[in-house]
């Protein structure tokens, strides 16, 4: 199964304020990389992505609050070569715990994009990333 994952993809983290946010990571040698905001049923979230030293961080700002009493970090994203062989793979040793029946392809964020989260045992979020 190993061999369709491709490295770190990005590491997600809620933010309250976007700009700030950025700002701070640039403060502090990062560069914006990309800027998005993605329509939800909720409103507007606002994503950006901001290299650090060589490491993705995408930066979340939700459109409803988001509790941080356990942190910031909401996932972790791995590259993969083939989503449908991956999830395969991974039911196939025995996980299914998939948040959504089927992957989600998006074309038009951050160059176009298909991604499925699952959790892992202590409800941590994984997110398979394959760009397009």
């Amino acid at each position: 199964m190993n061999k369709h994952f491709r490295g770190l993809g990005h590491i997600g983290i809620y933010t309250a304020d976007m700009d700030e946010s950025i700002a701070f990571y640039e403060k502090i040698g990062a560069s914006l990389l990309k800027r998005e905001t993605l329509s939800t049923p909720n409103g507007e979230k606002h994503l950006a992505l901001v290299d650090l030293g060589g490491v993705t961080l995408e930066l979340i700002q939700s459109p409803t609050p988001v509790s941080m009493e356990e942190g910031c970090i909401p996932h972790f994203a791995v590259y993969v070569d083939d989503m449908d062989a991956t999830a395969a793979a991974i039911r196939a040793a025995g996980v299914d715990t998939f948040l959504a029946p089927k992957k989600k392809v998006l074309p038009h964020l951050f160059g176009g994009l298909e991604n499925w989260f699952f959790t892992g045992p202590s409800g941590e979020q994984i997110e398979l990333l394959k760009m397009l």
